[in-house]
């Protein structure tokens, strides 16, 4: 399988604890569909303390994973928002 593009998009999108609104990642994210994975090497800012979970509230927002053989987060649905 191909491995995501290493420069990735020039846009970048803000995400969100869904609970406290708290800002945890600035990310370089391509196309215009839903939030479902976040690969790490686009990750532009990160604002977590503790590996995909929320700094405020401590919610586990996402889990780890290799997509096509790169490291990333899997997003739990609805813990997450983007802007």
């Amino acid at each position: 399988m191909a491995k995501p593009n290493k420069k990735g998009p020039t846009k970048t999108v803000d995400i969100f604890c869904a609970k406290c609104k708290t800002l945890l990642f600035k990310y370089r994210k391509g196309g215009k569909g839903a939030l479902v994975k976040c690969f790490k090497e686009r990750i532009v800012k990160d604002f977590t303390i503790e590996s995909a979970t929320c700094p405020e509230c401590g919610v586990v927002f996402a889990r780890d994973a290799l997509v096509r053989g790169t490291p990333a987060f899997k997003i739990i649905g609805g813990k997450v928002t983007m802007k």
